[in-house]
């Protein structure tokens, strides 16, 4: 049995550090490796990626994320994304990792996603060259997290985005901005593999549970959701 932690939307600065590290510091007694889905900063600077840092380096599991929409918002991803791997965190953007977890090998692949819309309510690569770059930011991501979940040779296979696969993890959010919290292309690509769970962020207001349509579980981590420092999955003999 593979024991995951996961949380999104954490946003850190200053203010923040230290209200996780208690329960963090429990990790290693109840989980194998820490998911992190994307908003680990309020404005994406340098001074605050060295604060999530602080708070989820050092904690005795693998600690896994990707990036969210906050984590771009003042261009400094390359700095946010070198301290974070400083800190002995795995940042993840459309390729994937393997973790030698008790005798079974946890693949976890990842992206941010994008936004985009779902079955019937979404956007469509046709008109005006904006739309179309929109559309195709979304494609791309998803396209890149496909290929990555299968590529990777593991037993167990988990996808990380920020942004949400399925709508069912939306509801309590408004409609008019669900093609701005996710997008299908994600579900596709999720099912494209033998994808044991989804982890997801960004929907504050949204639900936790959900499954793509090809049946795979879809689960919203958004630390405003979940209400707790992280939630634990266990993937094997038993489910969440």
């Amino acid at each position: 049995m593979i024991r995951i932690a996961a949380v999104g939307d954490v946003h850190v600065d200053q203010d923040v550090v230290g209200r996780f590290r208690p329960a963090l510091e429990e990790l290693p007694d109840c989980a194998d490796v820490l998911l992190l889905a994307g908003d680990l900063t309020r404005h994406g600077t340098e001074s605050e990626a060295r604060c999530v840092a602080k708070e989820f380096g050092g904690l005795g599991v693998p600690v896994i994320t990707v990036l969210g929409n906050h984590d771009h918002q003042c261009d400094q991803v390359p700095q946010v994304v070198k301290v974070l791997q400083e800190a002995g965190i795995t940042v993840l953007e459309g390729d994937g990792t393997v973790l030698e977890i008790d005798g079974q090998r946890l693949g976890v692949a990842g992206v941010k996603g994008f936004g985009g819309g779902f079955a019937g309510r979404c956007a469509s690569d046709f008109g005006e060259p904006e739309m179309k770059a929109f559309v195709r930011t979304t494609t791309d991501s998803a396209d890149r997290l496909g290929a990555a979940l299968r590529g990777l040779e593991c037993d167990v296979l988990v996808a990380l985005t920020h942004y949400a696969p399925v709508p069912d993890t939306l509801a309590g959010e408004p409609l008019e901005i669900y093609p701005f919290l996710g997008a299908y292309q994600l579900g596709q690509a999720i099912d494209s593999a033998p994808t044991a769970l989804a982890l997801h962020g960004h929907a504050h207001a949204g639900s936790e549970r959900g499954t793509t349509p090809g049946g795979v579980r879809v689960r919203n981590v958004a630390h405003p959701v979940i209400k707790q420092a992280y939630s634990v999955f266990h993937l094997g003999n038993h489910s969440d």
